[in-house]
């Protein structure tokens, strides 16, 4: 099977790293990539929100299936252009990726699906906004309506800076602020069938301790020792085949990766957020303790077969992934500064190993960084504690100009 993924991230790397090791997948591709996807696929150079590019890069390379990474992408219409060329893809439409493009969309489908979220206005005026944020009262919560890149969230006790987030984005989406920890759960659907994969919780927050500003996410880890029993199975029932039937009896069935993002509240389980694509930093860990080939999970989303699939099989132990960011991120990254110790970090025994997310190789063969964040150090172990040493192991090993990144991912998890 010849494999095109598109995106350039951690995630895609992720992605290729999984499918380099799937047996069923003769030559993997990636378009644009970056300097560690390069070490495990061929990259080649494309606009990845140029759909009639990416389709024409597919049939060059008689992909056998394409793997549409990125939110932009996909909202841009990318898996329609590649769908109409007759190569499968992996990853929703235009019109279905609405789920994640816009908030007010993603509202109104869980109304319509009986989806349990929190309640929520639709501003476009300062005056709507304001009538919103006094209804719910602090902590304020406020959303870009759009495609955000993961940092287009503020929660804030601060009235004027929740104004004036929702003065700078346009419409909003101004909710209710829902208590509990929050979990992350992916699952893969051909439009009917779903297919939940495991739960992980992310760490938004910049700084140690959830302080500092939101990011696109400063590591995961996987599995949640403390998630309630039960918690995958009442989420598939009644958040992720509830939208997918409702998206399919809308006109615009969902086929590829459907994320949920979830708050365990004191009134029980809620959505934060769908998004449409595999989640980064989340893919790494649960990529990481998926022991089923990846390619032909895909392939049977992408050709509407996932029912006559067997059950996933699962690593027994646990995985945690690290991410370094440059200094200045997420407001202002520093980019362009040599990464040493990469060959390091990575455990002979594969018990540990980098991820690249914004790295680029210069003419010398040296590794840059180039964006805000650069990599993420993911490990594997018997159980987080020792999943944890591993990676903070490998990221230790790591250097360059200003690098930053948080000590306490699934600290207090590994502590029980």
């Amino acid at each position: 099977m010849k494999v095109l993924v598109i995106g350039g991230g951690a995630r895609e790397h992720a992605l290729c790293r999984s499918l380099s090791q799937d047996p069923a997948v003769s030559e993997l591709h990636c378009a644009p990539g970056n300097a560690g996807i390069a070490q495990v696929a061929t990259v080649h150079p494309v606009d990845q929100l140029d759909g009639a590019a990416v389709a024409a890069l597919a049939r060059q390379l008689t992909a056998d299936l394409v793997v549409v990474g990125p939110e932009a992408p996909l909202v841009a219409g990318v898996a329609d252009a590649v769908r109409a060329a007759g190569i499968p893809v992996f990853g929703p439409s235009a019109a279905a990726a609405r789920l994640e493009g816009s908030k007010a969309f993603a509202k109104d489908v869980m109304a319509g699906a009986g989806v349990p979220t929190a309640r929520a206005y639709v501003c476009t005026t300062p005056a709507e906004a304001a009538e919103a944020l006094d209804a719910f009262g602090a902590p304020h919560v406020v959303k870009d309506d759009g495609l955000a890149a993961g940092k287009g969230v503020v929660v804030t006790s601060d009235r004027e800076a929740a104004l004036a987030h929702a003065a700078a984005c346009g419409q909003v989406v101004i909710e209710e602020f829902l208590d509990g920890p929050e979990v992350s759960l992916f699952a893969i659907t051909d439009g009917e069938t779903v297919l939940p994969l495991v739960p992980a919780q992310d760490f938004k927050r910049a700084l140690d301790g959830d302080e500092g500003p939101n990011t696109g996410g400063m590591g995961a880890y996987s599995p949640l020792p403390w998630a309630p029993a039960g918690l995958v199975q009442e989420v598939l029932e009644t958040v992720l085949q509830p939208t997918v039937d409702e998206l399919r009896r809308r006109g615009t069935p969902f086929s590829g990766l459907l994320y949920a993002g979830l708050a365990l509240t004191s009134r029980g389980t809620r959505v934060i957020e769908f998004n449409a694509r595999f989640g980064d930093p989340e893919t790494q860990v649960v990529l990481a303790r998926l022991e089923t080939p990846l390619a032909g999970v895909l392939l049977a989303a992408a050709t509407g077969t996932l029912d006559t699939l067997e059950p996933l099989r699962w690593h027994d132990g646990a995985a945690v992934t690290v991410v370094l960011a440059s200094e200045g991120y997420p407001a202002d990254p520093r980019t362009g500064d040599v990464i040493e110790g990469l060959d390091e970090a990575d455990a002979a025994d594969g018990t540990a190993y980098v991820l690249h997310a914004g790295t680029r190789a210069d003419q010398d063969g040296r590794v840059l960084t180039a964006g805000g964040r650069v990599l993420s150090v993911t490990a594997i172990g018997t159980d987080l504690a020792e999943a944890r040493d591993r990676a903070y192991r490998g990221v230790a090993r790591i250097g360059f100009k200003g690098a930053q990144h948080r000590t306490d991912i699934a600290r207090e998890a590994a502590a029980g």
